[in-house]
């Protein structure tokens, strides 16, 4: 008889199998239950002595993750492993047994860092506005950190992955398969190469032909002019050999935030592919979520993005409501960005690729030991026999599983725990952590092996509506037992209401291998041919509709507790194509289509100045090919977004861009110097960097400044055709009573007939001569050790008094013997590879120059350097070859952009390093004025 029809039978079995744990016996083997679909004995036994330990935690231990716990149990208590005798924690372990953690905080502040430092931990990031602290901590000082009162939870870090098309895809907890010094060596011989002028022809993506943007461009004259794109990935490593190759023009670097590995450099080629003529930037989105979160508001409001794309999903991001990361993308997107993200590689139930169930949790009937909890039934929606174990294919090994349900992020009150069964029915991995009305509804487990099941028991609380991912693995029948699939996999902040999720069809040859073993031919793709409705999705692209019951702020989307339906995927767009980035050519993945829809969003922006993101989304929309079911449809969303197409529908046309550049100033006799009383010369140029001609153009210069004139006040550009620029010149006279070293304020304003028009610029003129008296300034603490790869850096400060306003300032790197010696004492900063380091000054109101970043490679140490404006060479230009490094080098931003202000107060020197390994310290620096000939 089946077992649903006797529930005391499966009491029996379970309460034999909780004697068995209170005899210390939990068997490793045990017959299978007469029901294939239930747990078997050892198996009931195995999460019975798991959920044992989780019912007789303390009030500390609630706050720490239960694999964090176990793992010390496992170590500690040998009657846990008898019992537990397949069970891994699956936790990663650095040096001196040092584990990654996120702790969670009522808010951080200095005490709590200090006391993470005394426990022997090392803290790699902070975020104040998310309370978060992440930092590598040994094991042994957990539970005491967890006795804090402003600790709220000690998490294992959360992780994210790429969404490219490896299987199962690198994440952020595994190194990367290439070596900073294979990829910097690499770098290095590009540079040398380019300079050597044997620069291969460009490397183009085949989505460019695919998406009909290569005649879009020709036919519209429109080229991303007037638009900022924006990427965020792992890294850009090897941007400097990009742009040695003539493949990637000047990128804004977020400083501190470019990150390792090279996915992000991928993506700016496709990009810069797509619309050449807009200009690009780029932060990291690969250390913590936070700090993603964090990374997008400041691309739109420092780096000023109109297009912001990203290929990352963090495992632990909410599917139900909107969580930190797409709170950003909100925040972002009603500030008049458009935000595109990869859609995943997670696979869709239509081409028999998915990992994924969601559904309301019923209960099976089969109780876990003497707990309230019961196992899940995943066939209760189809009717068929109870099943509690969903199973796993052979290639879904090393796969990360996440268990999420409708209760609201930090507050969930309904306790759901996940566990992870090999064939025999052996525990082999599980995440139990408590949800007692504080914590987030998230576990997560990875899969050891290929074949194994996962089962969800509730441990305590209401029925909720589950949601399970096996992401890049596959859910298959197995024996007797049935997969149990849904549509819906995409899911975090690609799902946020005004993102574009982006779906992935090939432009070119098939993904080169199957998927798993038995799979079907990958499907290819037009080039040299352009979509049509003929076209076919990538097999792996994962699908949708995503459903919402929580609101960003915990309360319900939807009316009496249903959800909101948001359709995603929303687009599809190309992958499979070529960037000359080594490993990125083919470059597969939601990875690769995500930015050839956003750079096609830039195209239309270029086209359309000011059209609103409504009105793009409009457009993309009524223009998509369909490709797929009929209409829209969870896995293509409205089909493929054609450059040709939408830039006709919306009318676009070239655009002029005209825009004052930096004026040339002679004093009286052509003089270099302006003074108090002079009448100066202004030669001002205006460069049209648009697409289209700047007709009637015409320039209005003013000041300011109290009792500075110009004249005339107005003049007349005429005509600048594209890439051309128009001189004239004006005068300035400066009051008599300006003071020495305050500048004269210039706003021009360049009006043109066009939809850009007017721009503005300011200028300041500087008036007085430079002194040659230099006044220095040193920094004479002990040595700051720069953490390895972490973003909280090190810093130096360094009172300045007595200057005032300054005329010229440079800053070294001091040191009284220069070698490339590791851990030197005698040079001014020393560290191992100096290619992992971003410097930045910044002035005692706040402006910040970067000096250097992520340039020498594997070079050691930087000794006698100074960075000054007049300096021949740029720093960005070194190489390994140069080390140890030394004498002057023009800084990556201006150090004339800290003098609008008088220089007394503290200016801090900080040294972030990006890269795992190696470490150092800042030892030497100083600050070095010029004042004004009085």
């Amino acid at each position: 008889m089946r077992r649903s029809a006797h529930p005391r039978r499966t009491l029996l079995v379970a309460g034999a199998a909780c004697l068995a744990t209170v005899l210390g016996f939990a068997p490793a083997t045990a017959a299978p239950h007469p029901n294939p679909g239930l747990l078997p004995a050892n198996a009931v036994a195995q999460i019975a002595a798991l959920q044992q330990l989780k019912a007789s935690a303390s009030a500390t231990d609630l706050k720490v993750d239960s694999q964090l716990l176990v793992e010390s149990k496992l170590r500690t208590d040998r009657s846990a492993r008898s019992n537990l005798p397949k069970v891994q924690s699956g936790l990663k372990f650095g040096a001196a047994d040092t584990v990654s953690v996120d702790i969670h905080t009522t808010k951080t502040s200095d005490a709590l860092l200090d006391a993470v430092r005394k426990a022997g931990g090392q803290v790699k990031d902070v975020s104040q506005r998310e309370a978060t602290v992440r930092a590598d901590v040994p094991l042994s000082a957990v539970q005491s950190l967890a006795t804090r009162d402003d600790i709220k939870q000690i998490l294992t870090a959360s992780a994210a992955i790429l969404s490219s098309s490896a299987a199962p895809g690198r994440t952020t907890d595994t190194p990367d398969p290439v070596s900073k010094q294979t990829r910097d060596a690499a770098v290095e011989q590009a540079t040398r190469d380019s300079l050597r002028a044997r620069v291969a022809a460009a490397v183009v993506s085949e989505g460019d032909r695919a998406h009909a943007a290569d005649t879009a461009r020709q036919q519209n004259g429109v080229t991303g002019v007037g638009v900022k794109l924006c990427a965020m990935s792992d890294g850009v490593a090897s941007l400097a050999a990009s742009q040695a190759k003539g493949e990637l023009p000047a990128v804004d670097v977020l400083p501190g935030a470019e990150g390792s590995g090279d996915e992000g450099t991928a993506m700016l080629e496709i990009l810069h592919d797509v619309a050449p003529g807009a200009s690009l930037g780029f932060a990291t989105a690969y250390n913590t979520d936070a700090e993603f979160a964090d990374h997008i508001r400041k691309l739109r409001s420092v780096e000023h993005c109109d297009v912001i794309v990203d290929d990352v999903f963090y495992f632990d991001e909410p599917v139900f409501q909107d969580g930190p990361i797409a709170q950003a993308v909100n925040d972002v997107t009603a500030d008049g960005a458009l935000y595109f993200s990869s859609a995943g590689n997670e696979g869709n139930v239509g081409d028999g690729t998915s990992g994924h169930w969601e559904g309301n949790y019923v209960d099976s009937g089969q109780t876990i030991g003497r707990f309230a909890g019961g196992a899940n039934n995943f066939a209760a929606a189809t009717g068929g026999a109870v099943q509690v174990l969903e199973p796993l294919s052979a290639g879904s090994a090393g796969v990360v599983t996440t268990l999420k349900w409708n209760d609201p992020i930090g507050a969930a009150t309904d306790d759901y725990d996940l566990y992870l069964l090999d064939a025999n029915g052996n525990v082999v991995s599980f995440s139990q952590n408590p949800q007692t009305g504080t914590q987030d509804p998230y576990e997560r487990v990875g899969t050891t092996a290929g074949n194994q099941r996962l089962a969800i028991v509730k441990f305590k609380g209401d029925n909720k509506y589950l949601s399970l991912s096996a992401l890049r693995g596959r859910f298959v029948d197995s024996g007797a037992l049935k997969a149990y699939v849904t549509t819906g996999e995409t899911g975090g902040h690609s799902s946020a209401k005004d993102a574009f999720s982006v779906a992935a069809a090939p432009a070119a040859a098939a993904f080169g291998r199957p998927l798993e073993a038995g799979d079907p031919p990958n499907p290819a793709g037009p080039f040299p041919g352009v979509f049509s409705a003929s076209s076919k999705i990538e097999r792996f692209s994962s699908d949708g509709p995503r459903k919402i019951f929580f609101n960003a702020d915990g309360s319900p989307a939807g009316a009496n507790g249903a959800p909101v339906i948001r359709q995603k995927p929303d687009i599809t767009a190309a992958d499979g194509v070529s960037t000359s980035v080594p490993g990125f050519s083919p470059f597969f993945g939601t990875s690769a289509a995500a930015p050839h829809a956003a750079a096609i969003a830039g195209l239309i922006l270029s086209g359309n100045p000011g059209m609103s993101p409504a009105d793009v989304r409009q457009a993309l929309t009524a223009t998509a090919i369909d490709i797929a079911a009929p209409g829209v449809d969870e896995r293509t969303g409205v089909g493929v977004v054609q450059a040709d197409r939408v830039l006709a529908y919306t009318g676009a046309s070239p655009q002029p861009l005209a825009a004052a550049q930096a004026p040339t100033v002679k004093g009286p006799n052509g003089s270099p110097y302006v003074k108090p009383g002079d009448t100066a010369t202004v030669t001002l140029p205006v460069y049209n960097g648009g697409d289209g001609t700047s007709a009637s153009t015409s320039v209005v210069v003013d000041s300011p400044t109290a009792g500075a004139t110009i004249a005339p006040r107005s003049k007349r550009y005429g005509t600048i055709e594209a890439g051309q620029t128009v001189i004239n010149s004006f005068t300035l006279t400066v009051p008599a009573t300006q003071r020495l070293g305050v500048p004269v304020v210039l706003n021009v304003k360049v009006t043109f007939a066009g939809a850009h028009s007017p721009t503005t610029q300011t200028f300041q003129i500087p008036i007085g001569q430079p002194s040659p008296v230099v006044q220095n300034f040193a920094f004479t603490g002990a040595p700051a050790a720069i953490p390895d790869n972490s973003p909280i850096g090190a810093s130096v400060s360094i009172p300045v008094s007595g200057v005032g306003l300054a005329s010229k300032l440079t800053f070294s790197i001091d040191g009284s013997a220069c070698s490339t010696t590791a851990g030197s004492t005698t040079v001014g900063l020393d560290h191992t590879y100096i290619g992992d380091l971003t410097g930045t000054l910044t002035s005692p109101t706040g402006a910040t120059a970067v000096l250097f970043q992520r340039r020498g490679a594997g070079g050691h140490n930087l000794c006698q350097v100074v960075f000054d404006d007049s300096a021949a060479a740029a720093f960005a230009g070194v190489t390994s070859a140069n080390a140890p490094f030394t004498g002057s080098w023009r800084p990556q931003t201006a150090l004339g952009s800290l003098l609008s202000d008088p220089v007394d107060g503290t200016w801090t020197f900080k040294v972030v390093d990006g890269g795992a390994v190696d470490v150092g310290s800042i030892r030497a620096v100083s600050l070095h004025f010029n004042g004004f000939v009085a």
